[in-house]
């Protein structure tokens, strides 16, 4: 059964578009045809999740399967998790409204060692028991499972929580568990017998029949299980990042299409570049086909290409100057995330940006030649300037910089280093006329993590805490320079969670009962820091915290039989051995570094073999000639003026989602709109007043101005195409270019408010205070301008026309007022306040808002 949404995503929540499930590209398959049911469900707020590229792959992958239907579900704010729990309804996904329970397996993306809480409070809000032996006592829950970096790393300290844990890449692995699924659904197989047939499956690990040893490690309970569970490794595609195009703003409100998988760079303290190896090339013709469809059919301004190291890629400046010159014409963008800076040069420079400069970020991470060796980032100081000065020289101003502090080997001249750079850096790319070069700079924690050659290392809190005191000092005296340094405790509780064994399972749970939750929002440190405190104090663990809080687990100091004791993770088959890291940490205190394999030799790290691929290196085509920037047309030949309306579920999208909503689907539609000039050139569009937020309405007004002339008939037919169907298209109507735009010349707007009241109402006690309104000279009512100044206004100046419709349990208001983008308006609550200036006995309600039409002056408005 569908969940009754409708009495809970409503205006008073914040931005309830995020639940609607109705974007561009929600697939909504038949319920009753699917053989399996999937809710792919993200932990974080659906700004996150709606833009996670994983999470938009797998959804558009499991609904090509056949016979099955995959549906999202995102962590709800907590206005809306609130109002579930006090109604007793579970959570729901978000495109059928069923509950939760009711589907087949729900996949939770877990990608950051403090998340786990938020997948507690999730399972909690669907009503489904948090632990796998909790849900063992009916075969009615859906199987619950996790995949994602944090999942494949270390599934331990998560052991209890989940059914299983896909591990590594989900593309061909989720198709896989569905047909395992599939046929277990037909043969009856109890859950159970549904697991250990997963367990077959390469990829997946089914905690319950393994069990961990004194010293942390896991072994087999059945015979029947892998020893090791191996990581699964599929090819990037990018066909499937086209797809779902959110209503509101979401954190990477873009196309996103990856070019390249997995890096072999060798960072000695990166997770990722270890967990995702080998390299494997897109071919540059696939990445171009899909940024050129995907911009025409999601309608985005901007794209953004995505590796771990966007430089190695060797077709980028190909790859981006050709879908520059593609889409020359419609004021398109490319943003690339943290960059190599040795290989940044000219021609990644001319791709970057386009009508708008992107933002640019390097990652040199250490301060000093020493350090950055000892880490293996084979970067020299050489080609740190030369990357930062070519980007000077391209115009950039402002250049954000990564940094680490507490890595091994490091000593305070190290840190300061990291001063000594920046200082250099802004000499370096001084010029007259010039405004000197100003720098962000994010200083993190290094925090160890599993699978690196760093995994034995520790460092203290004190030690972390001490060392950016140093860096304040330093960076006081330093102009042009804004520095953001992580919270230590967030850097500490990260590494007791991300190294820890199935003892912490328990210091989740109490962690998520004590109020942690949502830890990586700032506003939430200080609670979700004592939470987990007292967490770890009720476990017995505050020993173990203390362990990682002191840094005593620093290899450093430890003797060399430390590093062959068992790991909490050692059963996690990665392809890189145990042995190469310990080799390759040896190496690191020798300051020795080792050649990337992509394009050196190899560093035999065990990983290329049948089980995990090869590194698929392509070479880059030639760079096709720059064919200029775009140039905005504003040149404006045609106005049309358009009446939609807004209803349904549509009422709950804000004004400036709303704009955004028009703006795609122009560039979807290719109709030829007219730009502003400037720097930062926008669609000549102009909606004639924002509708408040749950109102629907059958009269808005937006202009549109156009390079070329079209006829309304066609405008209409194309524009409509692209709208949602809760978006419709009245008429579209020339008007004179010389004409004023209706936001200048917006007077009236008829609105019906149903309204109801407590107390028994009758149609004469309805008729007799809409007389009394009519009657009346005055009704004064205070209001506060936007620079907070007060003044009183008589309503009754603004009202025009009033009547009332009475039913049975409610009466509909219907009123005329002013409606001028000067402020001078008359509002559906002030309207009801007028009301209660003449029945002061009665408490009225407002039920729905809906705005019948806006009128202009000295015009017939439809």
């Amino acid at each position: 059964m569908t969940v009754a949404v409708e009495r809970l995503i409503t205006s008073e929540i914040s931005r309830p578009a995020r639940y609607l499930g109705n974007e561009l590209g929600a697939v909504h398959k038949p319920w009753e045809t699917a053989k399996v049911r999937w809710v792919l469900t993200y932990p974080e707020l659906y700004e996150v999740g709606a833009s996670n590229l994983g999470h938009v792959i797998l959804y558009n992958i499991l609904n090509a399967q056949p016979r099955q239907l995959c549906d999202r579900a995102y962590l709800p704010a907590p206005d809306l998790a609130n109002k579930l729990r006090a109604t007793q309804t579970p959570l729901f996904a978000v495109e059928s409204k069923r509950a939760l329970q009711e589907f087949d397996i729900l996949g939770f993306s877990l990608s950051y060692e403090l998340g786990a809480t938020n997948i507690l409070e999730m399972l909690d809000l669907a009503g489904i028991p948090l632990t796998w032996k909790d849900r063992q006592a009916s075969d009615t829950y859906p199987l619950i499972f996790a995949g994602g970096q944090t999942a494949t790393s270390n599934p331990e300290p998560y052991a209890d929580f989940f059914d299983f844990f896909a591990i590594g890449d989900g593309e061909e692995l989720l198709p896989e568990i569905g047909l395992v699924l599939e046929e277990g659904k037909t043969r009856g197989l109890s859950r159970r017998e549904l697991l250990l047939d997963l367990a077959q499956v390469p990829g997946v690990y089914v905690p319950q029949f393994y069990a961990m040893a004194g010293d942390g490690s896991v072994h087999p309970l059945d015979a029947n299980v892998p020893r090791r569970i191996l990581r699964r490794v599929a090819a990037p595609i990018p066909a499937y990042s086209i797809g779902l195009v959110p209503y509101v703003e979401t954190v990477h409100d873009r196309l996103t299409i990856e070019i390249r998988r997995g890096c072999t760079r060798g960072c000695r303290f990166c997770q990722p570049g270890m967990l995702t190896r080998p390299a494997r090339d897109v071919e540059p013709e696939a990445v171009v086909s899909a940024i050129e469809q995907g911009m025409r059919a999601t309608g985005y301004n901007e794209f953004s290409l995505l590796s771990l190291s966007c430089s190695d890629y060797l077709s980028l400046p190909a790859v981006g100057m050709e879908i520059k010159n593609r889409l020359q014409a419609e004021n398109i963008s490319l943003s690339l995330p943290s960059q190599r800076v040795d290989r940044f040069d000219q021609n990644i420079a001319h791709i970057l940006g386009g009508a708008r400069q992107s933002g640019l970020t390097f990652a040199p991470e250490a301060g000093t030649q020493r350090m950055r060796d000892i880490v293996n980032k084979g970067l020299t100081n050489e080609e740190l300037l030369r990357g930062v000065k070519t980007a000077w020289e391209q115009g950039w101003d402002k250049i954000k910089l990564y940094f680490m502090i507490g890595l091994p080997g490091e000593t305070d001249a190290d840190v300061l280093g990291i001063a000594e750079t920046v200082a250099w850096l802004q000499r370096e790319c001084r010029a007259k006329g010039r405004r000197p070069l100003a720098f962000n700079l994010t200083i993190s924690n290094f925090t160890p993590k599993p699978h690196t050659p760093f995994q034995w290392h520790s460092v203290s809190t004190a030690e972390f805490q001490r060392k950016q005191e140093l860096l304040r000092q330093e960076f006081r005296r330093m102009k042009g320079v804004k520095v953001n340094f992580t919270d230590v405790r967030i850097s500490a509780m990260e590494d007791f969670i991300g190294r820890g064994d199935r003892r912490i399972s328990s210091v989740i749970r109490r962690a998520w009962e004590l109020g942690a939750g949502m830890d990586s929002w700032y506003d939430s440190v200080e609670r979700a820091f004592n939470a987990w405190g007292k967490a770890i104090a009720e476990a017995g663990l505050s020993w173990k915290y203390r362990q990682v809080e002191q840094g005593e687990w620093n290899l450093m100091e430890a003797p060399q039989p430390a590093l062959d004791a068992p790991l909490p993770w050692d059963h996690i088959d990665t392809g890189i051995s145990k042995q190469w890291l310990k080799d390759d940490l040896q190496r690191a205190l020798a300051a020795v570094t080792v050649p990337d394999c992509s394009f050196d030799g190899c560093s035999h790290c065990g990983v290329c073999s049948t089980d995990f691929g090869h590194n698929v290196v392509i070479e880059p085509p030639p760079i096709p000639e720059f064919a200029g920037n775009f140039v905005p047309k504003t040149t404006k030949v045609q106005r049309l003026r358009v009446h939609f309306g807004k209803q349904g579920d549509m009422a709950l999208v804000g004004h400036l989602d709303l704009l955004r909503l028009f703006d795609r689907a122009i560039r979807r539609a290719a109709l030829p709109i007219s730009f502003t000039g400037g720097f930062h050139p926008s669609p000549r569009m102009s909606i004639a007043q924002a509708l408040p937020l749950g109102a629907t309405s059958s009269g808005e007004i937006i202009d549109f101005e156009l390079t070329q002339e079209l006829s309304p008939q066609e405008f209409q037919l194309r524009l409509s195409q692209q709208l949602p169907s809760n978006i419709p298209i009245y008429s579209v109507a020339v008007v004179d270019l010389k004409a004023p735009a209706a936001t200048q010349i917006l007077d009236k707007a008829e609105y019906l408010i149903t309204v109801a009241t407590k107390a028994n109402t009758t149609s004469a006690q309805w008729q007799a205070w809409v007389a009394a309104i009519a009657e009346s000279k005055a009704i004064w009512f205070e209001q506060q301008s936007k620079s907070g100044k007060r003044q009183n206004v008589n309503l009754r100046d603004r009202l025009f026309e009033l009547s009332v419709e009475p039913r049975a349990a409610d009466a509909i208001i219907r009123y005329v007022g002013s409606c001028r983008n000067d402020g001078t308006q008359l509002r559906p609550e002030q309207a009801i306040f007028m009301l209660e200036q003449v029945a002061p006995q009665q408490e009225f309600q407002i039920l729905h808002v809906h705005r019948q039409r806006l009128i202009l002056e000295q015009t017939v408005s439809l």
